[in-house]
């Protein structure tokens, strides 16, 4: 039985999670729920699964009258996860708070699960050199892991990352701009959050999934390859050295990542449409033109640039997507404000969360700043 502490319990990949716990409840049980905020959602949570502890990080949730030990704000809910006794910590917020949850899970010697890309984007310095285990939920990122057979530091020579190409593949930038935000939100294959989804539509998620690949797997920028894979069917592919190509292929669904970042090295049923091989169906390719995307592209710069950037270009874009969903700035802009805030910031490498923390409050601040200026809104 092993114990997990979820960290963003009622965002999509905390809803999923709970369900690959409710399928298997032999082999898991959750001590630790941490929310945002405290809702309705949370409680019935605590109420359903009686952790050890638990936290909102806004207001206090309600006792419930178990055995459950609440606490409240960020620093209470820090101290709710380390408090749990996890085997298995599972960050599964958005934002950049989800990598001091992620350095918290490798202190405590469990197996950080993590679908946080901020933690490696950011924060990926100052992570891996703490050593630990950690494995992958992002679809893309489970799926190389599968494909090097759960070694991330097996040789290869190239790794393939799988896009779906997002709502607008079939549009240049220069086309966009009076795209709404339902538009955008308007995914082909997945069912994200409104963050992520408009990211997936900028092509920002695939430049975060490849500053993540050269963090997991120890990969240079010039061995990481991105192409568009409109089906959603193969998830990433790695090649090997005598040219061997493996990908891994299913329906699009999270809870498959999911489950195996549970589950690993097991593997166990987790109610996944099977893929027909009875009936015809296409798998296309699409090269990745960089110019349609420059949101991938100022993400890659970031990248490779590293140091505090990364950190910078992730503030910037989340205060941007804010003012974009508020139907405050266009689509367009949200490259304009990220660009114009990664290009005031002095390079430095990334040392410590807490210098980290600065840039990312700072960043926040100038592109707020930006946006009020450049657009002339509140």
């Amino acid at each position: 039985m092993k114990k997990i502490a979820l960290v963003g319990c009622t965002g999509s990949i905390g809803r999923q999670t709970l369900s690959v716990v409710r399928r298997h409840p032999d082999k898991f049980s959750v001590c630790c729920l941490i929310s945002g905020s405290a809702s309705p959602a949370l409680e019935a949570d605590i109420a359903e699964f009686s952790p050890k502890t638990a936290a909102a990080v806004r207001g206090t949730p309600a006792a419930h009258g178990g055995n459950t030990h609440i606490f409240c704000g960020e620093d209470g809910a820090l101290n709710a996860v380390e408090d749990s006794g996890a085997d298995i910590v599972v960050v599964a917020c958005g934002g950049f708070a989800g990598l001091k949850y992620s350095l918290l899970a490798l202190k405590m010697g469990a197996r950080l699960a993590l679908a946080n890309k901020e933690t490696l984007v950011c924060g990926g310095d100052i992570i891996m050199p703490i050593g630990g285990e950690i494995v992958p939920i992002d679809s893309e990122h489970s799926a190389i892991w599968q494909c090097l057979n759960f070694n991330r530091r097996a040789p290869f020579k190239n790794l393939i990352i799988t896009a779906s190409g997002g709502p607008f593949r079939d549009k240049n930038f220069d086309e966009l701009e009076g795209v709404t935000p339902d538009q955008a939100l308007n995914h082909p294959t997945w069912k994200m959050g409104a963050k992520i989804t408009i990211d997936s539509a900028t092509l920002l998620n695939k430049g975060y999934e490849v500053i993540e690949a050269h963090h997991l797997y120890g990969a240079d920028y010039a061995s990481i390859k991105t192409v568009i894979q409109p089906q959603s069917i193969i998830h990433s592919m790695v090649e090997f050295e005598d040219g061997a190509i493996y990908a891994q292929l299913s329906n699009p669904t999270m809870e498959l990542p999911i489950q195996l970042a549970l589950t690993y090295p097991e593997r166990y049923d987790c109610g996944l449409q099977p893929l027909d091989f009875t009936k015809a169906f296409s798998i296309d390719f699409i090269p990745l033109e960089r110019k349609k995307y420059p949101m991938y592209d100022l993400a890659l710069s970031c990248g490779e640039a590293g140091g505090v950037l990364p950190t910078a270009l992730n503030a910037a874009s989340e205060e941007a997507v804010g003012a974009y969903l508020s139907k405050k700035i266009t689509f367009c802009d949200i490259w304009r404000v990220s660009r114009e805030v990664v290009e005031g910031v002095p390079q430095a490498p990334a040392q410590s969360y807490e210098q980290l923390a600065a840039i990312d409050k700072a960043a926040r601040i100038a592109a707020q700043k930006a946006i009020s200026k450049r657009y002339n809104v509140t």
